[in-house]
């Protein structure tokens, strides 16, 4: 693992979390219910943010996975969403696991009545859930979205988000609160909006919904999907690129073969692989 075996994971204040954030995160957003903010630092430097919260949707959610306790007042607290993780580049390979393990330890060890976690990764502009997949969590859920929609300052948004939290800050250079309200039907309406403010609808753009049991004893109680499943739905993306799993395999095992050519040829050491999970 190297040098990710020196990197410190520690609880840091939500100003901090969310200006790395902000820089560093595809969306370049923060989500406003983040409440739980841990800091990766190499070096003595911050080079990570891990942000923790309650989920936008939390009783669509609260029944994903069957607990001990019976009713959902009970179960209410009992799940958090890693809503936001963004890391620089100094970081080095394997860093994102390592230091999603080392933070689900921290809220195990402080939060015991944390049994589970959900986290969804945006394939359209992102990747289909790298990172997760090699940290331990299972995949429960892919989506199709037809909701995208790029904004005229080329910023993408998901029209369900627009649903959910009513008039932003980011829609206020294209429209007013109150033609908002004429426009959405009183929020509950997005594509009128999207077509109002000349916003483009993007195609082929999926969710993946992943869960990881900090409590063993859970059990989840939707259908565990297997990764090929991303696959087969052609749903396999790669820092915003479509790519499937499979090729990526291949791509990687050509370049170990590749440098365990090279590393015979000059007497150097075995390789490591080739893709960083990010």
């Amino acid at each position: 693992m190297g040098r990710a075996k020196e990197i410190i994971v520690k609880v840091i204040p939500a100003k901090i979390a969310n200006e790395f954030v902000k820089k560093h995160h595809y969306s370049g957003k923060v989500v406003a219910n983040s409440i739980l903010h841990f800091g990766c630092f190499l070096d003595n430097k911050l080079h990570g943010v891990l942000s923790y919260g309650n989920s936008m949707q939390k009783s669509h959610l609260i029944n994903l996975v069957e607990t001990n306790n019976k009713t959902n007042n009970e179960k209410w607290n009992e799940f958090i969403e890693l809503n936001r993780m963004a890391f620089d580049e100094y970081l080095p390979k394997y860093s994102e696991s390592r230091c999603i393990s080392i933070s689900i330890k921290l809220i195990k060890k402080n939060a015991p009545q944390i049994k589970w976690i959900v986290s969804f990764a945006d394939g359209l502009q992102c990747g289909d859930g790298t990172i997760y997949r090699a940290s331990g969590f299972l995949l429960t859920g892919i989506t199709e979205y037809k909701e995208f929609y790029e904004l005229p300052n080329k910023e993408v948004v998901l029209g369900a988000t627009l649903r959910l939290s009513g008039y932003t800050n980011w829609l206020k250079p294209f429209i007013s609160k109150e033609k908002f309200n004429i426009v959405s039907n009183g929020g509950s309406k997005s594509r009128p909006v999207m077509e109002y403010i000349g916003a483009k609808q993007l195609q082929g753009g999926h969710s993946f919904r992943y869960i990881y049991l900090i409590d063993k004893t859970c059990k989840i109680t939707v259908p565990i999907l297997p990764f090929s499943k991303i696959d087969e739905m052609g749903a396999g993306m790669y820092k915003g690129q479509r790519v499937s799993l499979q090729e990526r395999k291949q791509a990687q095992e050509v370049h170990q073969v590749e440098q365990l050519a090279s590393s015979q040829k000059e007497g150097g050491s075995n390789p490591t692989p080739a893709l960083k999970t990010s």
